[in-house]
């Protein structure tokens, strides 16, 4: 437990700096939406390129580690539907519980991962992020046009973002330069990697900020419902299909972490932009980045 809680106590302690500086308006004005953007379009992506381009791959077992996250997410996204003919939420409440329910921080995935298991694991995690993002991506706008609250015209929008999504192009352009076996050449391979060294930290303070203490009064059936389907269920659904599957322990860990990951903050714009529940949504973000806190520990126990 020591040694799970060393590896994750450092990014937690960043997420509540940033959540301290959020609450006293550090630096102030609109540096972190600025930098927010800066982190999504060039330093985030700059990090998985490195990573998948000069990665072994082939160590990877993608198959398996597809079947196990794509088939939990899945499985637990059809449940959800299936659920809400008894829990009874209106389309924009039940479209922010299927994003608290599916979507997954991936600034504290990759760097959990790191944490755990060095460069190996963020090499699994990498190779996650380029299974689930594109699919998560398309399951919630589905959920969206299914629950009747986007248009033909957000519709288009949404599938246009989706293509430009630069996490999805840049685990694309990665594997493609992998697999063709000519890397990143040059000095662009130390350059991409220093930008993406930069990623992790300052995307792990912007979970902090974009916190809202005050969403945590909202504790109604939408916000149990969602936690309970994140935090325990998809955890423990992606644990037992590692164990079926006998995936190697990294990749089970990763597989574990990524499962158990609270909601991603990016899920409050998309509510906000398609016909969600936008004050749900901040609830679950809220409350998921700190019970993760105590929850993921305890997953990683499981298996450690």
């Amino acid at each position: 437990m020591e040694g799970v809680a060393g590896a994750l106590g450092p990014l937690f302690l960043l997420i509540l700096l940033g959540a301290l500086l959020g609450r006293l308006d550090q630096p102030g004005g609109d540096f972190w939406p600025r930098m927010e953007r800066l982190i999504y379009f060039l330093l985030f992506p700059a990090m998985l390129l490195s990573t998948l381009a000069g990665a072994d791959i082939h160590q990877v077992p993608v198959g398996r580690l597809a079947l196990v996250l794509l088939g939990t997410m899945s499985l637990l996204g059809v449940a959800l539907w299936i659920a809400n003919r008894w829990l009874g939420l209106a389309a924009p409440a039940f479209t922010s519980v299927f994003q608290g329910a599916l979507r997954f921080n991936t600034y504290v995935g990759v760097a959990g991962a790191a944490a755990l298991h060095g460069e190996a694991g963020a090499t699994v995690a990498a190779v996650a992020v380029a299974l689930m993002v594109p699919v998560v991506n398309v399951l919630c706008v589905t959920s969206f046009v299914a629950a009747g609250t986007l248009g033909t015209g957000g519709l288009r929008a949404s599938l246009a973002a989706l293509a430009r999504n630069p996490l999805i192009l840049a685990c694309l352009l990665g594997i493609a330069l992998n697999l063709s076996g000519i890397g990143l050449p040059g000095w662009s391979a130390p350059t991409v990697e220093l930008l993406g060294r930069a990623a992790l930290p300052l995307g792990l303070v912007a979970v902090g900020v974009a916190l809202r203490p005050q969403a945590l009064l909202r504790l109604d059936l939408g916000v149990w419902a969602a936690n309970l389907a994140k935090l325990v269920l998809m955890p423990a659904l992606v644990l037992g299909f590692a164990l079926v599957l006998r995936l190697d322990p990294v990749s089970r860990d990763i597989a574990l972490l990524f499962a158990a990951l609270p909601t991603a903050t990016s899920a409050y714009i998309l509510a906000r932009q398609l016909g969600g529940d936008a004050e749900l949504m901040a609830a679950l973000i809220t409350g998921q980045t700190l019970l993760a806190m105590a929850s993921l520990p305890l997953w990683l126990r499981l298996v450690g």
